[in-house]
């Protein structure tokens, strides 16, 4: 069996990495991993090939940054050239990027099988374009893993059932796996001279950047609170942040490699973020999380203010810090850490 794994942003190579470990097990099935080029720069993109081993992806678009339209239609013409040359049996997507509809389009249009790695995520917010990609993609899909019951209701309730399985969250598997190599060499993935006490922050959604009003309020809240910041800086933000006056107690730094990043969220005093993946991240290591957004397709995080949505409103982000640590465990809504394990099984079932 063939199979072209299509990413092109963090965190599905973050996804990929899991599921190519066990695909590597199964002599009977052969990857050809295809990248878009979506995040392009060595610590966007090479870093996370070379630190969660990888395999070397077989293609590289190079796409690169540019409007939506543009971006996902120069991805449609490069993944619908490969595709024809390696005929795969399936065409493997993974969340809600423009690399993961574009690939769903061209895939659907040659008649070659879809499916999708963490599908029946929903906002309800239209507004946003990553809500759009996965409606369109979970539409065209021919199968569906969903990470939660939640996910599995949201398909069920938009008539995907029949093509629709559960395997729980595959950035789940990965969190335990590296969490584990993290804890065996902590120092080779820490970053110097951090403060004792510091709260970790990531910005990069459009509904934050593209609006200045909330970058402001952000900034506001920010300059408000009792602890250092560390903010890792998506290329983008840092072009729309150097507009604003910055907290003193902001302190930007390059973008990390996803074990350091791991090991900032286990030392940090609590999270700050617009990031989907890393509300979960925090959530699987026990750091609670404020969310910069009206809503989370990660509605499981919110048990016991593991997880609190604030939007961009200074004084509720501030109450959110101030709030004591949650009392009760994490639950184990995402599965028990062997996703990438069912969704190879399930392919091959299905073949």
């Amino acid at each position: 069996m063939k199979i072209v794994s299509v990413i092109g942003a963090r965190p599905q190579f973050v996804k990929a990495a899991t599921i190519s470990r066990v695909i590597r097990v199964h002599p009977d099935i052969n990857e050809v991993i295809l990248h878009t080029g979506q995040h392009y720069d060595k610590n966007m993109s090479r870093l996370f090939f070379e630190e969660l081993n990888i395999p070397e992806p077989n293609y590289n678009l190079g796409v690169g940054s540019g409007s939506h339209a543009i971006q996902t239609g120069r991805m449609l013409e490069g993944i619908e050239e490969i595709l024809i040359k390696e005929k795969p049996d399936w065409t493997l997507l993974y969340g809600d990027t423009n690399s993961t509809v574009a690939g769903a389009l061209a895939a659907t249009k040659l008649h070659i099988p879809v499916a999708h790695v963490e599908a029946g995520l929903r906002s309800f917010n239209r507004i946003m374009p990553e809500e759009i990609n996965r409606i369109v993609t979970d539409r065209i899909s021919d199968l569906l893993f969903a990470p939660t019951e939640t996910a599995v209701t949201n398909l069920r309730n938009e008539g995907l059932a029949n093509v629709t399985r559960f395997t729980g969250d595959v950035m789940y598997d990965s969190v335990l796996y590296y969490r584990e190599i993290i804890e065996k060499d902590p120092g080779a993935y820490s970053i110097q001279d951090l403060p004792k006490e510091f709260l970790l922050a990531t910005i990069h959604r459009a509904e934050n950047t593209d609006h200045p009003e909330n970058m402001e309020n952000i900034l506001n809240a920010i300059r408000e609170l009792p602890y250092p910041v560390l903010l890792p800086i998506h290329p983008r933000t840092k072009k729309i942040i150097s507009k604003f006056h910055i907290p003193q107690n902001l302190h930007l730094i390059e973008p990390v490699g996803y074990l350091e990043m791991l090991s900032l969220i286990l030392k940090a005093q609590k999270v700050l973020t617009d990031s989907g993946g890393l509300q979960k991240e925090a959530y699987f290591l026990g750091t609670p999380c404020i969310t910069l957004r009206t809503e989370t397709e990660w509605v499981e995080t919110l048990h016991d203010n593991w997880n609190t949505i604030t939007a961009t409103a200074p004084e509720k982000i501030i109450r959110a810090v101030q709030l004591p640590f949650p009392k009760h465990a994490q639950s184990q809504a995402f599965g028990n850490g062997n996703a990438a394990e069912i969704i190879i099984s399930l392919f091959t079932e299905t073949c």
